[in-house]
């Protein structure tokens, strides 16, 4: 019996001798020694009681053994469930109390704080040079290994949502929805086994893991593996590349040092951003100094990707592409799809489609049609040229005076005056309009931001019910560790500002 991610990403590695990951201090680890590397996590993982359909958590600093546990883990039928090491023990004890792993392997320096949520499985401990109880579990393992048999719907991982409202909800993901998202990237991006893929992304994510990792072994080639993404130690490495996947935050970084030219990147094929929006207005500078134009896609964790720009011809700012091929999208609206051009919910459909949501079977039936549509919670629009263009989110929508604002409209507004670096939109309670909207603003470096003066400038630009009622200067917007604005935060800080004072 086959096993579809074993046999696709990690099996063609017995053979290979060459370079596959490259670390940042230049020492490289071939594919037969990754594989190696793979036997002896998965003969270690189920010495410690690991079977298949048990999860194995983790909570560790990226390095090359916590991908090979990744690879071990599906390769003996096992699901992986990574965790963001940013979270604090008692999220840790939420995701162990609902996921229930057979194994949890978390930082040396952090198990003392977790031992106690992770006392009803096996505690583990990894650290970023392999150190650790597991480090030494892999070092004395047997590398002999007879993959698990495994059918293209069995679970692969589960990837728990942010958790910006109410739980956190695990999203169940097979073998297939993995593989068949890494086949259809590759392909339309054109990964083969000559491209270096300047990997600086972390490997918690759908980003990092599923997309970045899965597509560069699936096509066999070789990824500069970095620990995090540090500005100066990517243009150092960046001759070496032919592709990047990151996150909008690489990119406003590499634009800040005039290092980053046309030069150092004429020999690049491929930039690729994702998992938070990219400013237009970085998209067009990032095309004036490199030559290069973003590829700006659309994913999430309970699809992977689901929309692209394309390889070749136009890449538009603003818009996130058009659906993958195999992939369905559709805009709704009220029960009813809405004409192009309209405002609606995105539902998508196809192989990249979670199972649903781990334990959480009403959940699931709300958010996973049976059909198969999921209901994303984005909002987005289809241009006359088919272009996806996502508004927001649909909890994020500002309902004022009876009025639907999409902040994404206000936000580019905002962001067109010289003196503003970027913006978020939000809406907050209001004794009259029931919401009003509001505006959180950073300023351009060197620039002394006027929060007045820039609202003004909106007056001849929108409607009046979509122009902010009030705004705020700060030095940065709160984000995740992806580069998303957390725009929970900003509602939950600023929540009083129009109530009225005591």
């Amino acid at each position: 019996m086959s096993n579809p991610l074993y046999d696709a990403l990690f099996a063609p590695l017995t053979h290979r001798d060459g370079p596959l990951l490259i670390l940042e201090s230049g020492e490289s680890i071939s594919g037969t020694a990754f594989h190696a590397m793979i036997a002896r996590a998965a003969k270690a993982l189920c010495d410690l009681g690991v079977r298949p359909g048990d999860r194995v958590a983790v909570q560790i600093a990226k390095s090359a053994e916590a991908l090979a546990i990744y690879a071990a883990t599906v390769s003996i039928g096992a699901v992986f469930l990574p965790l963001n090491p940013a979270y604090t023990p008692p999220e840790v004890g939420y995701f162990l109390d609902d996921a229930t792993p057979r194994l949890f392997i978390c930082d040396p320096a952090k198990a003392a704080a977790l031992a106690g949520v992770a006392s009803q499985t096996t505690l583990k401990t990894l650290d970023a040079k392999g150190g650790g109880s597991f480090g030494a579990d892999l070092g004395a393992a047997d590398p002999a290994f007879v993959p698990e048999g495994r059918l293209g719907a069995d679970l692969a991982a589960i990837l728990y949502t942010s958790g910006t409202t109410g739980r956190s909800k695990g999203a169940m993901l097979t073998h297939d929805n993995l593989l068949s998202n890494a086949q259809t990237l590759a392909a339309l991006w054109r990964f083969t086994d000559n491209d270096v893929l300047l990997h600086a992304l972390p490997i918690f994510h759908t980003h990092g893991l599923f997309v970045a990792s899965n597509v560069s072994l699936l096509t066999g080639g070789q990824m500069i593996f970095l620990s995090g993404f540090d500005a100066s130690t990517v243009l150092r490495l960046l001759p070496q590349a032919t592709a990047l996947m990151g996150v909008p935050t690489f990119y406003t970084r590499l634009l800040e040092d005039a290092r980053f030219n046309h030069a150092l990147t004429a020999h690049m094929r491929l930039f690729v951003s994702g998992s938070a929006p990219l400013l237009a207005d970085t998209h067009r500078q990032f095309y004036a100094r490199t030559g290069h134009r973003i590829l700006e896609r659309y994913g999430m964790t309970e699809t992977n990707m689901n929309t692209s720009n394309p390889y070749t011809g136009e890449r538009r700012a603003g818009t996130v592409g058009f659906p993958l091929p195999g992939v369905e999208l559709r805009i709704m609206a009220d029960g009813a799809q809405v004409p192009q051009g309209g405002v609606g919910g995105i539902e998508v459909r196809g192989p990249n489609v979670f199972a649903g949501y781990w334990q959480m079977p009403e959940k699931t039936r709300e958010e996973l049609r049976p059909d198969g549509w999921f209901i994303t919670g984005d909002l987005g629009q289809i241009d006359a040229d088919g272009y996806v263009q996502i508004v927001g989110r649909a909890k994020d929508l500002v309902i004022s005076g009876g009025f639907n604002i999409y902040p994404i409209e206000v936000e580019l507004a905002l962001d067109e005056h010289p003196d503003v670096l970027e913006s978020a939109v939000v809406g907050l309670p209001h004794p009259d309009f029931g919401e009003a909207v509001f505006a959180v603003l950073v300023a351009q470096k060197g620039c002394t931001l006027n929060a007045d003066a820039v609202l003004a400038s909106l007056s001849d630009r929108l409607a009046r019910f979509k122009q902010p009622k009030a705004a705020v200067v700060v030095p940065e917007l709160p984000r995740n560790t992806m580069g998303k604005v957390q725009k929970a935060a900003l509602r939950a800080s600023y929540a009083a500002w129009f109530q009225p004072k005591a």
